[in-house]
């Protein structure tokens, strides 16, 4: 083997370094694609989920809907002032926000005036930032920032491969290397790109409607969750009684499941026991504060003097155990059912 092929940079075979550099294009032009189609399945997938969720659209008087939950975040949200003409066609807004979403997804996924697209998913995301999730602290546990951040690039970027986007511009510089002019090429992308905006527009307008229409019960039913793991009669777990002051809480392990167990004392002399699963998405629920236990990864508030649900996403209370006082301590009972 020669010196000058060992010298070669893409090592031993001719054109090894070229192919190094090809795949390290091909890389950073495709980059972005990952990130494209998540995004782009996320929103229509939220669409859809929103569309056939009968909470979604029901009144005032569940707490899952939007309504319920527009009116839970209106006082600490930054943008209180915007949210006043939701509250007063909340239907038409929620409506809004599912379509809205479904929009940007489809013209994510198929790269049809991704820009637009963009903007409009990091607008949504921004809304629901300012919104539900302006009071989950710290602030990375809320995701509506993240999927704003996640947006940036493709505003930025567009979606110029495998997309409607880069065969319009595809075919507009063949266009002009075929001698035509400049006025006539805007015009025929716009023209195509309306033909296609309309025809997944449609789509998405079909299937949305649909899935509204017969995707959800029109009755009103709780989601379903796991049944809780019995637990055996008697105490499972105690603590000091001076460790649960008014208004405050200790925390317990239920030995059944490793569930974080709240033991509160709401009111003087009053005990109860809440589990820390939050019964939306089995997410942690924070120790009770103000008379609540909120969730940070959905926004869902408990009461914590009963569990019931303050606001939703979540639609069924927290399970509850019975607590029993015996001298200086409590005892952690089992689940009520």
């Amino acid at each position: 083997m020669s010196q000058a092929s060992n010298d070669r940079p893409g090592g031993t075979e001719p054109g090894g370094g070229d192919r190094v550099e090809r795949l390290r294009r091909l890389a950073s032009q495709y980059a972005l694609l990952p990130l494209r189609l998540f995004l782009g399945v996320t929103f229509v997938y939220a669409a859809l989920d929103k569309l056939s969720d009968a909470h979604y659209l029901a009144g005032a008087g569940d707490p899952a809907s939007f309504v319920s939950q527009t009116q839970a975040v209106k006082a600490a949200s930054p943008v209180s002032f915007l949210l006043g003409p939701a509250l007063d066609a909340p239907t038409f807004f929620a409506l809004l926000i599912a379509f809205g979403e479904l929009a940007v997804g489809l013209g994510t996924l198929f790269g049809l005036w991704g820009r637009i697209a963009a903007t409009g998913g990091a607008l949504i995301s921004a809304g629901l930032w300012f919104t539900v999730s302006w009071g989950v602290t710290p602030y990375y546990l809320g995701n509506d920032l993240a999927y704003l951040m996640a947006w940036t690039p493709l505003v930025l970027a567009g979606t110029p491969y495998l997309s409607v986007d880069g065969y319009l511009v595809a075919r507009a510089r063949r266009d002009r290397a075929r001698g035509l002019g400049g006025r006539q090429i805007r015009r025929r992308s716009l023209v195509d790109g309306s033909i296609a905006a309309v025809a997944i527009g449609g789509a998405g307008l079909l299937a949305g409607s649909l899935t509204a229409t017969f995707g959800r019960d029109r009755t009103v039913k709780p989601r379903q969750t796991a049944a809780p793991t019995p637990v055996p009669a008697g105490p499972v777990a105690s603590v000091a009684v001076s460790a649960v002051p008014v208004g405050g809480s200790a925390q317990v392990k239920d030995p059944a499941t490793g569930d974080a167990v709240y033991l509160v004392q709401p009111t003087a002399g009053q005990y109860c026991a809440f589990s820390s699963v939050c019964t939306h998405s089995g997410c942690a629920v924070d120790a009770p504060k103000n008379g609540q236990m909120y969730c940070p990864c959905h926004g869902s508030k408990f009461d914590a003097a009963t569990g019931a649900v303050i606001n939703g996403p979540a639609t069924k209370p927290l399970p509850k155990y019975t607590v029993t006082k015996e001298g200086d301590k409590l005892n952690l009972g089992p689940l009520q059912t």
